[in-house]
């Protein structure tokens, strides 16, 4: 295989400078306007707009500073963001409001998506590579084994507010494109009540109760949720249940709170559909059954005490326990049984037989030979995982609010512990497929039966206990030089230690132990020229240690099936990423209009060394290995405006993100035909080009109406990292809303999706080229391996037109 021609770097360093040049041009613009603008409003008795504070680390109850202040991008989403949704994921919310954040449907889930922000991933699918850290009330929950992130078991109705943060490595482990802090409610926060009902098409209910009262010097609030959806798919039915208690105390110099909180989802997740059978019915499925029940409760002490008038201490303490079980229906595997030693080798290898000691395409269970209808028999099998952690963590820190030689100084110190005790089972059991494509566990002799193939690589039975505990210490100090220029600088140390043991002692090199650390630095600078405008600017590392799934799965010469099973670990490095990033920011009350524009632009750089990142093994489907990367660079721009004037509103945003291999190789690929990969090499399933835009009229005092659109550009399909095949299509999804307000207590509402009922896919992938038997068990399949057009894409279709109406009752 040959390698193609390297690109021209100078011509590519050449289009992103050009880029870069007009996004700081469009940005000094943006201030420039904003600054006479803001003049203007002054000279005409404009009002002060108030100082919106933010907290720079994970516990949001231990203060915060100035956004202005802050030398990076920061997005949040309200508590009205994610109630006007009313979407049973926290994920649409982020989208719609925060530029460079998509959620995309990789597998038929809406209430779970994959959550991509600056092209980072946060996925429920143990395993992938992620990239962004995600907090609740203080509390890490990207999943010690295998650093998932299941944002089903988020409460929308629960969520005060969510910071979208990057450029600071204060957020810990796996902040390398930035953290998402969610900020729930309590009753100090939210006083009243209120429930709804939704339903709609598909046979969704979607109901939310919500009650938070203030009594003196305590406080209580409560949520909870039920939503079930008989799926737009076959088998796609998904259901969950969420609650969240909180109970406050406090006085003049102190402030507690004791959280519960609980939740529990199932989710029919039939992954991706090969495009030769969506032409044929566009809601069709492959290989079932797919499904994930996860569930998580959490108990939580958060307090905040003044020590003086000038310090104070936060802390933060938590139990929390996690439970998965995930069923994945596939082909099964059949290999040569001289591969496996031949008859009597194992009494659960299932092989065929080439001839010998058997007739040539003689399939061979349990050492009896078994009719069949030739080399093609459809067999199929089925893997059942069980993840159980136990995790337990604590997060103390230390707050100043001084003057330093004159000068206002806000400085940070802490340290937390996070400790994670998971118990981990794969097994595999024989099956058929059926003509719709189930794998069925009978009517073939060993069905059922715990299944081994190619001589014990990639499927066997595994059950492994995994260890993971994280260390950090971390400090952080904003400096205002002038009441206008703020200098921040600071650092966190990451200490992980995983390990991971064989619980069957019978394969030693499961067996692991490692430790990482590293000193991650942040330092930028901000200058307010006017509430208008904020120019800010400035660099930041930080570390993601591989997880104990990972080191488990890491050899090619021996693949595990991804996400279902472990078999060695040689070592993988901690990737590092190093961000740049500069823009402005400001607010402006419009001249002559009594309206308000918030805007905000920047441009960001972030390289990531040692990048992890999963590979196929030729030949073998559904199996494969991680691996260390040299280097991948992920760049671009972003903006954002929101617009408020009387009856309207108004928000739109932009990013662009160009994610790309830099180095020279060739990576596995079950993908015909492909080539190497060179430096500047799209990373597949990142979207370069995000839009959208939303509106909203208060036609009455008492009725509105609005919409909103996400236009999402071509991305490559995942698999193709040499770019060779032609890319998923651009595609755009409108949706609209209205609601009216029978009395002050009483809201009907309803909404329309997809309006113009646009039949597009959200994620693309390859479905394995190499003839195993799977692909026979359908017709159309078969005439699509052999012909002259080998794509063999996969996609998940998007929901098609969907129509819901509702009623909230306000008490």
């Amino acid at each position: 295989m040959n390698l193609r021609q390297n690109k021209s770097q100078g011509a590519k360093l050449g289009e992103e400078m050009n880029k870069f040049k007009v996004a700081i041009a469009a940005v000094s613009a943006m201030g420039s306007i904003a600054a006479a603008q803001q003049a203007y409003a002054q000279e005409a008795g404009g009002n002060a707009l108030p100082e919106v504070v933010i907290s720079t680390t994970p516990l949001s109850n231990g203060g915060g500073i100035s956004a202005d202040k802050i030398p990076a991008l920061i997005s949040t989403v309200t508590a009205k963001d994610f109630e006007e949704k009313h979407m049973p994921s926290v994920a649409d919310a982020i989208t719609a409001h925060v530029p460079g954040a998509i959620a995309i449907n990789t597998d038929g889930s809406d209430l779970s998506p994959d959550i991509f922000y600056r092209g980072f991933d946060a996925s429920r699918v143990s395993g992938k590579a992620a990239g962004l850290a995600v907090y609740q009330d203080g509390v890490r929950i990207n999943e010690s084994f295998g650093d998932a992130v299941n944002l089903d078991l988020v409460p929308p109705i629960a969520v005060d507010h969510a910071d979208i943060f990057t450029n600071n490595p204060i957020f810990g482990l796996n902040a390398l494109g930035g953290a998402i802090a969610f900020t729930m409610k309590n009753g100090f926060t939210f006083q009243g009540g209120d429930a709804s009902v939704l339903g709609g098409s598909f046979g969704r209910l979607n109901t939310n109760l919500e009650y938070g009262k203030k009594i003196g010097d305590y406080s209580f609030y409560f949520a909870g949720d039920y939503y079930k959806d008989n799926g737009y798919r076959p088998f796609g039915a998904q259901n969950a249940e969420r609650f969240y208690a909180d109970l406050g105390y406090r006085s003049q110099d102190s402030e507690l709170h004791l959280i519960g909180s609980f939740g529990r989802s199932l989710l029919g997740v039939a992954s991706t559909t090969p495009v030769v059978l969506v032409n044929q019915q566009y809601n069709s499925v492959f290989t079932t059954p797919q499904t994930t029940n996860n569930q998580a409760g959490m108990a939580q002490l958060t307090g905040k005490f003044d020590i003086s008038p000038k310090w104070s201490i936060a802390s933060n303490f938590y139990l929390r326990q996690y439970d998965q079980y995930h069923v994945d229906g596939n082909d099964a595997n059949v290999t040569d049984c001289a591969d496996v030693g031949g008859p009597g080798t194992s009494p659960t290898t299932l092989c065929a037989a080439s001839g010998g000691s058997y007739p040539a395409n003689q399939y061979v269970v349990n050492g009896n030979p078994i009719p069949s209808s030739g080399a093609n028999f459809p067999y199929g099998s089925v893997s059942n995982t069980g993840t159980h952690t136990l995790s337990a963590g604590t997060q103390l820190q230390a707050t100043n609010k001084d003057t330093f030689y004159g000068h206002e100084n806000y400085f940070v110190v802490g340290g937390s512990v996070d400790a994670g005790l998971t118990n981990y089972s794969s097994v595999t059991t024989l099956g058929q497929l059926n003509s719709a494509l189930q794998v069925v566990e009978s009517g073939i002799p060993g069905a059922g039966d715990p299944l081994n193939t190619a001589g014990d690589i990639g499927i066997n039975s595994t059950f492994v206990h995994g260890t993971a505990t994280y260390f950090g210490l971390f400090s952080l100090d904003t400096f205002n030089i002038t009441k206008e220029l703020a200098l921040t600088a600071g650092a966190r140390f990451n200490v992980a230690n995983v390990g991971l043991t064989d619980l069957t002692n019978s394969t030693s090199s499961l067996n692991s132990s490692a430790t990482y650390n590293r000193i991650n630095p942040v330092v930028g600078l901000t200058y307010t020229f006017a509430p208008t405008l904020t120019l800010y600017g400035g660099y930041s590392e930080a570390n993601r240690a591989p997880t104990p799934l990972e080191t488990a799965c890491s050899n090619p010469v021996k693949p595990c099936v991804l996400e279902n099973a472990l078999v060695s670990d040689p070592p993988l490095q901690q990737v590092v990423s190093h961000t740049y990033e500069g823009g402005a920011r400001g607010t402006v009350n419009v001249p002559n209009d009594n309206g308000t524009l918030t805007y905000k632009a920047g441009y960001f750089h972030t390289t990531s060394t040692n990048d992890i990142i999963s590979e196929p093994t030729l030949g073998i489907s559904g199996q494969g290995y991680y691996l260390n990367v040299p280097e991948t660079l992920r760049q671009g721009v972003e903006a954002g405006v929101v617009y408020n004037r009387g009856p309207f509103s108004f928000y739109g945003n932009y990013s662009y993100t160009k994610a790309t291999y830099q180095f020279t190789a060739i990576l596995s690929s079950n993908v015909p035909g492909v080539d190497g990969v060179v430096p500047g090499d799209n990373i597949p399933g990142i979207p370069r080009n995000l839009g959208k835009v939303g509106a909203e009229y208060q036609i009455t005092p008492r009725f509105k109406i609005g919409g909103d659109a996400i236009f999402v550009g071509a991305q490559y399909y995942a698999g193709d990292d040499a770019n060779q095949y032609p890319q998923l299509p651009f595609y755009y999804v409108l949706n609209a809303h209205a609601s009216y307000k029978v009395t002050d207590n009483i809201e009907v509402f309803g909404l329309v999706n997809n309006l113009l009922n646009r039949q597009y896919a959200t994620y693309g992938s390859f479905y394995d080229a190499t003839g195993t038997t799977s692909q026979y068990a359908n017709p159309t399949l078969a005439a699509n391996a052999t012909s002259a057009n080998p794509n063999y894409q996969s996609i998940t279709v998007a929901q098609p037109l969907s129509v819901y109406a509702g009623i909230k009752v306000t008490f």
